[in-house]
């Protein structure tokens, strides 16, 4: 736990390594697998919009920025998202592009009382490495 009167202040990686130690994550080649095999598994991404249109996402991900996460998690509030709302119980995973944004989202959901969250190890770039499969929009400019 942060000690909030220390004069040291945390860094980016500090953040990260404390979510990381605090919540499951799971390897890509494993990722799809329950992605073809488990039809409760919820899938977020939580990278930014043009990240997510230009450089594809995983097949059925749904995308919720990292910055808008506990808005759409949250039922109460106004924005919320009510796929993810419902899935308190149900498995989900979670990415970004490396692993460090989606890591301290999957810590924050736990803390919201989402009780199977997982984070893609390497997220989307170490899936995309192994060749894993990819959704691209076809964009109309």
């Amino acid at each position: 736990m942060y000690d909030y009167q220390s004069k040291t202040p945390m860094k980016l990686r500090d953040f990260v390594a404390t979510a990381q130690a605090n919540i499951r994550e799971i390897e890509p080649v494993e990722a799809n697998k329950l992605r073809t095999s488990n039809p409760d598994l919820v899938i977020i991404d939580v990278r930014e919009p043009f990240e997510y249109q230009q450089t594809g996402h995983i097949p059925g991900a749904r995308l919720i920025p990292r910055g808008i996460l506990e808005a759409a998690a949250d039922p109460s509030h106004p924005m919320h998202t009510p796929e993810l709302t419902a899935a308190r119980e149900r498995p989900i995973l979670v990415y970004c592009s490396s692993g460090g944004r989606s890591a301290m989202a999957c810590a924050v959901l736990q803390l919201m009382g989402f009780t199977r969250v997982m984070n893609l190890r390497g997220g989307f770039i170490r899936w995309c490495a192994e060749n894993l499969p990819l959704r691209q929009e076809a964009r109309y400019e």
